[in-house]
């Protein structure tokens, strides 16, 4: 288990550096925490450390799926926002499985709605808002 410590938003851009880092060969990262606690924001920052135009990032909470190339490596990146899905069957027919298996780099929020479909090596990110306001990102694989 690793932690990540986010004081203020103008650390952002360095914990997504960290998290980069550290991410290694896994491609489906499963992104919890409250509404509010800045899934969508550090996914942002994350997307940009990456190589992504973030003129081009946004939460995909209508779409459910955006899909990002990264400008530097040409990777592909799919972001979901799984909080509008009404149930597992929704998400299986968008074809989850196969953006988890394609080798793109998946960053989930709300995936505790589709737990059932996520890969066994889908690495844990818990996003936990502190009594100041600051962050603490914990990763478990």
């Amino acid at each position: 288990m690793k932690k990540i410590e986010i004081p203020s938003v103008e650390a952002l851009p360095e914990a997504a550096r960290q998290f980069a880092a550290e991410m290694g060969d896994n491609t489906v990262f499963a992104f919890y925490g409250d509404m509010g606690a800045g899934k969508t924001t550090f996914i942002n920052a994350l997307c940009e450390v990456l190589g992504v135009d973030t003129a081009e990032t946004a939460s995909p909470t209508f779409a459910l799926i955006n899909e990002y190339r990264s400008e530097t490596t040409a990777e592909l990146i799919y972001h979901f926002d799984f909080y509008r899905v009404e149930s597992l069957e929704e998400a299986l027919e968008l074809g989850i499985e196969d953006y988890f298996d394609s080798g793109a780099v998946c960053l989930i929020e709300w995936p505790e709605r589709i737990a059932a479909a996520l890969p066994n090596d889908t690495v844990s990110v818990k996003i936990t808002v502190n009594d100041d306001d600051s962050r603490t990102l914990t990763i478990s694989e």
